[in-house]
This record gives C-alpha cells, sequence and structure tokens, in this order.
C-alpha cells in the first residue's frame, strides 16, 4: 500500500467519485444528473425550501445552485414562489413532474446505497455516516479566519 493508498482525501474522493459517476451516468436517460437528485430530495424530505437552506442541505453553492434551479424550473421539475408568511422570500417548491423523477430516482439511489454498504453491518454503516458527517464539519476549522499568530 503506497502513500496515497493511505491519505484520507484521496481515499475518500476516490470513493465518492466512482459513486457519483456511476450514478450519474444511470440517471442521465431519465433526464437526471446527481445535482438534480440532491435537490429533488432535499425538497422530498422538506418542500418549500430557501435558497440559503438548500445550498446548505446539498452542499451545491449558492450560485451554482441558482443556475441549477433555473434549469430544473425550465424542465418543470420546480417552481420558485413567494413564502406565505414573507413575500420578500422566494422558496423552492417540487411539481408534480418534479414528484414523478423523484419517484423513478429514489430506488436507484436507495439501490446504490445498498451497494456501497454490501458487507457492513448496520451499526457498523451507521458508524460510517456518523464519521462521515464528523469529518465534513471539521473542514469548518480551515474557513474560519486564522487568528493572528504570537
Amino acid at each position: 500500500m503506497g502513500p496515497l493508498d493511505s491519505y484520507l482525501p484521496y481515499l475518500l474522493n476516490r470513493a465518492g467519485a466512482r459513486i457519483a459517476t456511476a450514478f450519474g451516468e444511470e440517471v442521465r436517460p431519465l433526464g437526471g444528473t446527481l445535482q438534480i437528485w440532491r435537490v429533488l430530495a432535499a425538497l422530498r424530505e422538506s418542500d418549500g425550501r430557501r435558497m440559503g437552506d438548500l445550498s446548505a442541505t446539498t452542499s451545491i453553492d449558492v450560485s451554482t445552485l441558482t443556475r441549477l434551479v433555473d434549469s430544473m424550473e425550465k424542465k418543470r421539475l420546480v417552481a420558485r414562489r413567494r413564502d406565505s408568511a414573507d413575500a420578500r422570500v422566494v422558496v423552492l417548491h417540487v411539481t408534480a413532474e418534479g414528484r414523478r423523477l423523484t419517484r423513478r430516482l429514489l430506488p436507484i439511489a436507495e439501490r446504490y446505497e445498498k451497494v456501497a454498504l454490501q458487507g457492513f453491518a448496520a451499526a457498523e454503516a451507521a458508524q460510517l455516516k456518523e464519521a462521515l458527517r464528523r469529518l465534513y464539519a471539521n473542514m469548518d476549522a480551515l474557513e474560519r479566519p486564522h487568528k493572528a499568530r504570537g
């Protein structure tokens, strides 16, 4: 095993890229992409989200998300609406067409998770997911301004 094979960022990227590439190729003929799936999955969890909330949930930066949502609106997958509680706020809702695509993509996403976690006990899978969430949160330390060193 070489140094690259023991380097965590390489191992994470390699695993994630392999899953993402295969998933993207499989859902493309259905009119989906990995990013579209992330948005639809987030809206399935909670419809009527603000763009900032959706950006945080999907890990898609706001400018990329805005272009993606524009494209999804053209495909009639989502609709922007004013928030009933605050007319200044725009929220995103899934449409009937978006729900149809979600129903087609969900079993594919579930199969990818099942294949990726093959051979893992339920407790191991839960531990791995928790470790990955912690790892992601740890990276916040690199985004904070560094304090002056004295």
